[in-house]
Order: structure tokens, then sequence, then C-alpha cells
């Protein structure tokens, strides 16, 4: 029998994980303290409730951008360098958004500085964890992949706060300053690039198994870019206007960005649970399964308006959509060649960015449209239904080529 290889994995790389989360955790700010700034934002350039959401949307879209571009960089000069810099674009970003003079510039300047700087603390700090391990790999990004989530259980109450204190200016000051002293020490930790040896590399290397659907590969990634759009919209909503909702009814902000870290840890939970799910069952199943949950969590918010009643709710949103955006990592996983997963992940996943961005200017516009949010999450249900109609044609195609394939060898 061949010596077994040795394992890459050591105590640095556990350590370079937990640092990894951390950097993760602090830098997605900007997914999170937009939201719960919203109200505050509008009040203050008194704006339509569409118009105080582009701030999200255009951070939304540099995080989708710059994610891509980052990874590119990691891939050349090691995480390191383009972490750095995105930590010190983010900072300045938002400094210079409480000077803001206006709510275009105030949007701008969240798009180009807080999403740009923003996006190296998520997708290429998860691939650059994949690069340390083997044994574990598996586990290894779904915590990595948690640090997002977790960013938005710990920041909407300490920006929450922070804007009641202070105003939401003197908030984004501190936030600014905050994460510059503490992510730039923290990412010399990543300074060690991993060792180029055969390990290393096997360690890299996606699935070998493809699943052929019996459709050409651009139509395949096509429909799981608008899927991943559909489910995205709708599960906007809920994540971008909770903090404004609550204020409508009379809770105020303080209790929706309660909602929200709620919402989010139970996201958490919910990664890790479907990572075991998806393992059982596959990449297209687990995306059906997420989707009828997502869909049933947002029509728990048409009957229940109460206080306790919006906390439980917001509860079961997050068990539900935890498990979606992961889920097209791994149908491009089982579906496309190993040779082909890094353009094709990192398509599949800014997609759902995308919808997000365009989801949360919706609602706010529908909103302003309607004067009531009751019309919003009927139509975020309305994308979600396309969404399990695309992940339900995809996996009877899949089930019906596999058939045939057994039957022909047969």
């Amino acid at each position: 029998m061949p010596p077994k290889k040795p394992s890459i994995e050591n105590s640095y790389s556990w350590i370079r994980l937990a640092v990894s989360i951390a950097l993760s955790t602090l830098g997605c700010v900007g997914m999170w303290s937009l939201v719960v700034a919203l109200p505050a934002v509008q009040a203050d350039f008194n704006a339509p409730r569409a118009a105080a959401a582009l701030p999200y949307t255009f951070a939304i879209v540099g995080f989708m951008v710059g994610g891509i571009m980052v990874g590119r960089l990691a891939d050349r000069f090691g995480i390191l360098p383009p972490l750095a810099g995105g930590t010190i674009l983010m900072s300045l970003g938002y400094v210079l958004t409480a000077f803001a003079p206006s709510l275009p510039m105030f949007a701008m300047i969240s798009g180009v500085t807080i999403g740009l700087g923003g996006a190296a603390s998520f997708a290429p700090l998860v691939a650059d964890v994949s690069l340390w391990f083997d044994r574990h790999r598996g586990l290894a990004i779904a915590l990595a992949t948690a640090g997002s989530s977790l960013a938005g259980v710990v920041w909407p109450p300490v920006v929450q706060h922070a804007i009641a204190a202070h105003g939401w200016r003197q908030a984004h000051i501190g936030i600014g300053l905050f994460c510059l002293v503490t992510m730039l020490p923290l990412s010399l930790v990543l300074l060690r690039r991993p060792v180029a040896d055969a390990a290393a590399r096997e360690a890299t290397k996606s699935g070998d198994t493809m699943q052929a659907i019996g459709l050409p590969p651009s139509v395949t990634q096509g429909l799981l870019a608008l899927a991943g759009i559909c489910c995205c919209v709708a599960m906007a909503m809920p994540q971008v206007h909770l903090v404004a909702y609550c204020g409508d009814l009379g809770y105020g902000s303080a209790r929706g960005a309660e909602m929200l870290a709620v919402m989010l840890g139970f996201g958490v939970a919910s990664r890790l649970i479907f990572g075991g799910v998806l393992n059982r069952i596959g990449g297209l199943p687990t995306l059906l399964l997420g989707s009828v949950m997502q869909a049933v969590a947002l029509a728990l918010y048409l009957p229940f308006n109460g206080l306790v009643s919006l906390y439980v709710v917001s509860a079961v949103f997050g068990l539900a959509q935890g498990g979606i955006v992961p889920s097209y990592a791994v149908i491009v996983r089982e579906l496309f060649p190993a040779q082909e997963a890094g353009f094709r992940v990192s398509l599949a996943i800014s997609v759902t960015l995308a919808g997000m961005a365009m989801g949360g200017w919706m609602a706010g516009a529908i909103y302003d449209w309607t004067g009531s949010y009751a019309s919003a999450l009927v139509n975020g249900i309305a994308w979600n239904i396309v969404n399990m109609a695309i992940a339900a044609w995809l996996l009877q195609r899949q089930r019906r080529h596999v058939v045939g394939a057994c039957v022909a060898l047969s």
C-alpha cells in the first residue's frame, strides 16, 4: 500500500480559521449597519423609504463585485495584501459617509468603499481557509462562512445603541475607527502563505464527480442564477426592512435590531445544520427544502405582527434561510467539472447578492407605493415560488437523467 500522505492541518490551521471568522464578523459590518441605520438616514435626509434603502443596495453590489476582484488578487498575492487594503478602504468609507451632504453621495460612498472594501472579509477568506485543511475541510468552510451571519448577530444591537446615543453619523465614524484598529493587527496572523506541496494542492481540489442533468452548461448556470436572484429577493425583505417595520408598528428600532440579531443567530445555527443535510441529500433537494421553508416563514409575517410573535417568526425565518445560499455552491460542485468550480461558484454566489440588493430596494419601493409592508411580503413570496419551481424542475430532470443512465447501463 502507498504510504499515507501527511495532513496539512496543524494547530496554525485552526488558529487561522478562528482569526478568519473574527475578521469576517468584523468586516461584514457593512451588510448590517446600513440596515439598522435606515430609519435614521431616512429621517436625516427626509427621503422616501426606497431611496433610503439605496446605500444598502449599493454596498451589496460592492460586495458582489469586490468579492470576485479580491479573490483573483488573493490567488496571486495571498490574502493579506487585499484584505489589509480592503480594511483601510472600508474604514475610510465609514468616516466619509459621516460627512455625506446628500443621500446620493452617501449611497455612492457606501458602494465604492464599504461594499468593495468589506468584500475582502467574506468569500476570499472562505477560499483561503480551504487551503489549510484536508481532513476537516468541510467543517472548516462551514465555520468560515458563518462569519457574515455572526456579523448580523453582533453588529445590529451595537449599531442601534450607538445611533440612539450619538446619531448615525458619529456611529459611522466609530465603526470605521474600530474596524481599522482591530482588523489590521488580526490580519497579520494571515501573513503566512500555504505551502505549495502535493497535500496543499489536494486540499484545494473540488470533487471529481459530475452528475449530468441533461442541459447545456450555460442553460443550467442561467437557471441557477435566476433561482439565486429569486430566493434572495424574497430573503432581503425581512432582513433589510425588519428594523424599519418594527418602527412603523410602534415597537421602536431597538426591538427591530434585536429581532434581526435573533434571525441571523438562528441563521448561523441553520447553516451548520444544513451542512449535514447537504451531505446527506445533495444540493438540489436541499435548495428545494430551504426554499419551501423560507416561503412558509415569509408567509408567517402576514398574520403575526405582535412583539413576541415577531421575535418567534424572525427566529423561524433564520432557521429556514440559513442553508439556501450554501446549496448553490454544492449544486455547482455536483453538476459541473471540477476545473470550472471556481468561476461558476463565484458567479452563483455573486448573483444571490444581486438579488439581495434588488430585493431591499424593491421592498422599499412597494412600501412607498402602498404604505404597507404586506404587499412587499406577498411580492417576496411570489419570487420565492419561482425559486421553488426552478429547483423542483432541475431536481426532476436530474433524477430522470440518472434513472435513464442506469436503465441504459443495465
